[in-house]
């Protein structure tokens, strides 16, 4: 991913105010008046992949008996690799069959559902498909239109990946409705579906029909010329479904207008944005508190995308002027991954400017994608947060803008790697501390992370892919890996001008990304670079591995070894003040080198036990507190208080160079 970043009317700096108000929650969607700040809200209700669904369309046509070449026929193969996947998901998680071709000897009316969509019976789903005896047609439309109503609508405003998965060995032979028309229909008629295929030892017209259907579908497409390759990518495909974003928050319905948007108070929102469109939110804003807003956009894995689609967020006055502006963009073509885009208006040291003042402004986000990109609505999740200056007399530390020890030749720990499992998002990123932590990614799959850095912290980490058997067609095959950090608000950081890059070559062979930020330092929002301005408060910084779809062409093992080398360097300060002493360490054998050091409890899985948790915005991890100078007192910030524009001087007056 890639990132451009535009400010117009706000001077000085990108993110204020590390005294901080953490604002997420299932709010009623009214605006806080002018000229106050945001209470702290309850933090939002899970809508997540929780209600994800799957069902596995099999082909049981006449060909389905034909030699497989390894002394089996089709279908005997596909019974094996059905019961693989059914192995390999989560218990419980809603599965069903159906088949076409199995009831008489021609026809092109006979699918059936064979095994309803409900709670995983792995059993049920072994016996239902070892009972099919492939003898018929192939009514590969009907079966897709059929599939689609099998499985079951979310509850509620619950939001989750329902996928059909088709296998095939042949193309459609009856030709209505015809396939590629209904998978369009079915993707189009509402967010959420997927639809990926399987082409078992196909070829020519039937390949490039199951190629358009996933593509039509907002899935991928995976060849399987053998048996083990069946049996890999039907692994894939279903645990992707599984393993979808989870959400969380409060339905909103952005406005396709300014003069239609609807009214938000600080909080985390859903909210849906299709091709081409802009979505616009309405806040009332004080004349001294910074505001943060960031959008991040799920579409299915793998989708289509251009390497210049792009989400973009703006903050707007009202009444005209743009205040500020960022663009971030996939910059790749193998599929689609989460996008972020984050951007915040903090006022000027003077107030003189027109985004300064208290009064009525927009959120605004802008979906841009090139003709032949995925075109389903992607579900949206929107962070919009207030932060309120330092109080009156606090200096803050002097700006911290280079990587100094955390640079690429930074030492990380080499211990043996303890086994993680990431999360799929924001609001379940699994919280690691420093140390070595093994994983394993799928192609078209991000993992997520949270590791906790203080004042004066750096996050620092590489991410390695694995050695891995290749298969044979692979040999000049490449794809990519790459990883993100983001700050507690949500904010891209690391690469883009920094002195990390964000993205490697993948080709089975082992392969390095180093990524890190710079020390947390209050005064880094007065610098420029995107790289430094938003690290400027402590708590949760995420990180992501993602793997790029094309990776399915080369891996012979369904799932990719990583491993994380995670350091947090420097003394964890008391605050952000001028002279703040060092924060004494956690009990529980924490260090100096962090909230998560290197001796805290981690539970069987490998995953850190001592702090659980981040408060706030579905685990945004926002500190929601100030160190006052000299005192180390912890100051929340109190819905309704007015800073005056004195204090905003006084809390701005070290920058970077300043002792």
């Amino acid at each position: 991913m890639g990132r451009d970043h535009r400010r117009t009317a706000t001077a000085g700096a990108w993110i204020g105010g590390a005294f901080l108000a953490l604002v997420a929650g299932a709010l009623p969607a009214s605006a806080a008046p002018a000229g106050q700040a945001a209470a702290v809200p309850a933090a939002p209700a899970d809508q997540g992949n929780g209600a994800g669904s799957l069902v596995m369309v099999l082909d049981s046509s006449g060909s389905m008996a034909d030699d497989d070449g390894a002394g089996r026929t089709r279908m005997e193969s596909a019974r094996s690799a059905v019961g693989a996947v059914v192995d390999a998901l989560p218990d419980g998680y809603p599965t069903g069959l159906r088949v076409y071709g199995a009831d008489r000897a021609g026809g092109c009316t006979d699918t059936r559902l064979v095994r309803p969509v409900e709670a995983l019976d792995r059993d049920a789903v072994k016996r239902a498909v070892a009972g099919v005896r492939p003898m018929g047609d192939t009514p590969i439309g009907l079966s897709l239109r059929k599939a689609a109503q099998d499985l079951p609508e979310p509850a509620g405003d619950a939001i989750g990946t329902r996928t059909v998965l088709l296998i095939s060995d042949g193309e459609d032979n009856c030709g209505t409705p015809p396939p590629c028309q209904v998978a369009e229909e079915l993707t189009k008629a509402g967010a959420g579906l997927r639809i990926d295929t399987v082409g078992f030892q196909v070829k020519g017209a039937a390949r490039e029909q199951l190629e358009c259907i996933a593509a039509a579908g907002n899935g991928r497409y995976h060849d399987a010329p053998d048996a083990a390759a069946l049996a890999r990518q039907l692994q894939r495909a279903a645990q992707l479904s599984v393993d979808g974003y989870r959400f969380a928050g409060e339905r909103v319905t952005g406005g396709e207008s300014a003069a239609k948007a609807p009214a938000l108070r600080p909080g985390q929102y859903l909210d849906a944005i299709g091709p081409g469109e802009t979505r616009y939110y309405a806040v009332g804003l004080d004349s001294v508190s910074t505001v943060n807003f960031a959008a991040t956009a799920v579409p299915q894995p793998g989708a289509a995308v251009d390497t210049s689609d792009a989400l973009r967020t703006r903050i707007v006055a009202a009444d005209g002027p743009s205040c500020e502006a960022s663009t971030e963009r996939f910059r790749q073509k193998e599929g689609a991954t989460p996008l972020t885009s984050a951007v915040a208006r903090i006022p000027s040291v003077e107030g003189t400017r027109r985004c300064d003042r208290a009064g009525d402004y927009l959120l605004v986000v802008e979906r841009k994608s090139r003709k032949g990109s995925d075109g389903a609505r992607w579900p949206l999740e929107l962070l919009y947060g207030a932060e309120a200056p330092l109080p009156e007399g606090v200096t803050p530390a002097q700006s911290a803008p280079e990587y100094g020890a955390g640079g690429k030749a930074a030492p990380l720990p080499a211990d043996s790697p303890k086994a993680v499992r990431g999360g799929t998002g924001f609001n379940d990123a699994t919280r690691i501390g420093q140390g070595v932590w093994r994983d394993t990614v799928l192609p078209s799959q991000t993992l997520w992370y949270k590791v906790p850095a203080g004042w004066g912290q750096q996050v620092r980490y590489d991410v390695e892919f694995a050695n891995e058997p290749t298969i044979e067609r692979a040999t000049r095959t490449y794809s990519y890996g790459s990883t993100q950090l983001f700050t507690p608000a949500r904010f891209p950081v690391g690469g883009a001008g920094g002195e990390f890059t964000p993205n490697v070559t993948y080709s089975g062979r082992p392969a390095a990304i180093r990524m890190g930020s710079v020390p947390v330092a209050w005064t880094n929002r007065y610098e420029t670079r995107p790289t430094v301005r938003p690290v400027h408060a402590g708590g949760d910084f995420y990180l992501t591995v993602t793997l790029g779809a094309r990776a399915a062409e080369i891996a012979e093992n369904p799932r990719i070894g990583v491993v994380l080398r995670v350091a947090v360097l420097g003394d964890e300060l008391a605050g952000p003040e001028h002279g703040a002493p060092v924060r004494a360490a956690k009990s529980g054998g924490g260090t100096g080198s962090g909230p998560a050091g290197e001796g805290e409890n981690v539970d069987n899985k490998g995953n850190s036990t001592a702090a659980g948790d981040s408060s706030g915005a579905g685990g945004a991890g926002w500190t929601g507190i100030a160190v006052a100078a000299g005192a180390g007192a912890l100051v929340s910030v109190a819905g309704g208080a007015l800073f005056v524009r004195s204090r905003r001087r006084a809390a701005m007056r070290t920058t970077r160079g300043s002792a």
